[in-house]
């Protein structure tokens, strides 16, 4: 915490700035260790206050370190501004990603100074990953892995979409973890082909695509991880060929990625094999996204982002081909980029297999 605080501060004199405040759970977490859901940090060039209601006073005391722990009746929004003008702060900094409409306005009533919107701070802090971090990210990743490995050896025709999505959430505390990083998406067949498609009761059959997008939360932090299956037999050559060339770009992007790289240039990378196999019109997302307090985090893989890769980033690389009415292919790892490369932290094969 001590190494985050102090970047924290730098960042704010570099933009002329004299305090920070959050109310945004997971960068609260990052600055100051508090896992709980309601809590305000209020941090100047020189002091910390860790601000939260009854509820949470008990669990503050356990795990915030180097903070002034207040106990906060009523609005945090307001208790916040109150606490900046006591401080006489005249330019408190703010993640302008992480605070809705309604908090800044009611920060900013019982405070007289002037909010400052800081688009870097603390998110650009976190997504450059310690080898602790990276550490929790792994053993999330196989903890996910595990759980998919226990479930699909009991999945049958005639299983529905939602009840293996539930046996995956129910799998993932059996393991340990604290819960689903996201709501488990388990498709069958056609369905196959929404990208991000709600598991349903359509029933297994023999022949069926079975795509799992899935990942769980371990100490804090989240796994994603998307495997592409088929039940029984492989129906078509059809989909055989769209799972090659989604497999080719994910090793195309998986390449690419290292620190100095260009966001944008290592989607394209993956982006050229889908586009030449002819399925460039059914891949319309970015390749991956950053992953760790939360499950989709800066930066971004996509056409656009101008975002220069440096090591310590964790992202995944996930192309896919949707054809609607037929069935689509995910497959999806996450990595932590490295000097020279990138380390992939999830393991399950990619080789298509039947289950």
């Amino acid at each position: 915490m001590n190494s985050r605080m102090t970047a924290l501060r730098e960042g704010l004199r570099q933009a002329d700035c004299d305090a920070f405040f959050s109310l945004s759970p997971p960068a609260n977490h990052y600055l100051s260790g508090f896992r709980g859901t309601a809590s305000s940090l209020v941090i100047t060039l020189e002091e910390a206050y860790f601000l939260c209601d009854f509820r949470y006073v008990e669990q503050a005391r356990e795990q915030v370190k180097g903070y002034e722990i207040l106990e906060a009746a009523g609005a945090l929004e307001t208790r916040t501004g109150e606490r900046l003008r006591a401080l006489e702060v005249e330019r408190p900094g703010f993640d302008p990603a992480a605070l809705s409409v309604q908090q800044h306005k009611m920060v900013q009533e019982s405070f007289e100074g002037t909010l400052i919107p800081l688009e870097h701070l603390p998110g650009a802090l976190r997504e450059i990953k310690d080898a602790g971090e990276v550490a929790r990210m792994r053993a999330a990743c196989a903890l996910t892995e595990q759980a998919l490995v226990n479930v699909l050896e009991t999945v049958r025709p005639g299983v529905s979409e939602a009840s293996v999505a539930a046996r995956l959430e129910y799998e993932f505390r059996q393991l340990g973890a604290e819960g689903p990083a996201f709501p488990v998406i388990v498709l069958f067949g056609a369905r196959s082909s929404l990208p991000h498609g709600m598991p349903g009761s359509t029933p297994l059959s023999v022949g069926d695509i079975v795509l799992v997008d899935c990942g769980c939360i371990l100490d804090g932090y989240c796994a994603d991880l998307t495997r592409t299956f088929v039940s029984g037999r492989i129906m078509g050559d059809w989909f055989k060929e769209i799972y090659h060339a989604v497999l080719q770009a994910q090793q195309a992007g998986i390449a690419a990625l290292r620190a100095g790289a260009t966001a944008k240039d290592v989607d394209a990378e993956a982006r050229r094999i889908i586009n030449d196999a002819g399925y460039g019109a059914h891949f319309g997302h970015g390749l991956g996204h950053g992953v760790g307090l939360e499950v989709h985090e800066a930066p971004r893989l996509n056409m656009q982002s101008e975002t220069v890769l440096q090591a310590g980033m964790a992202v995944t690389v996930e192309p896919g081909i949707y054809l609607p009415g037929r069935g689509g292919v995910r497959i999806e790892d996450l990595t932590v980029v490295t000097e020279a490369g990138c380390e992939v932290i999830t393991g399950l094969p990619k080789e298509l297999q039947v289950i």
